[in-house]
């Protein structure tokens, strides 16, 4: 019984991992220093701000995160960091 939704990319990783069709790296320590560093890049610090949106808006990104089990305030950051990377 699955409790949970894959996306695509999850299930091919999935589906590689259950018929083994994973390969080992060849420096394990090297990949894992990588890793590590990219890790630490993507842990920025983070800072508050306040914002006034109409009542409507917020009540609709409230509807949204509920739909997809945020908090609302989650969603919005999410909303805002994929605007800002593009």
């Amino acid at each position: 019984m699955q409790y949970y939704d894959l996306d695509k990319e999850e299930q091919k990783q999935l589906e590689d991992i259950e018929s083994g069709g994973l390969e080992s790296v060849e420096n394990v320590s090297e990949a894992k220093r990588q890793a590590v560093r990219a890790a630490k890049g993507s842990l920025n610090k983070t800072f508050n701000i306040n914002i006034r949106l109409s009542e409507r808006d917020v009540y609709k990104l409230k509807a949204k995160a509920a739909v997809e089990g945020l908090p609302y305030q989650t969603l919005a950051a999410s909303i805002l960091h994929k605007s800002a990377s593009r």
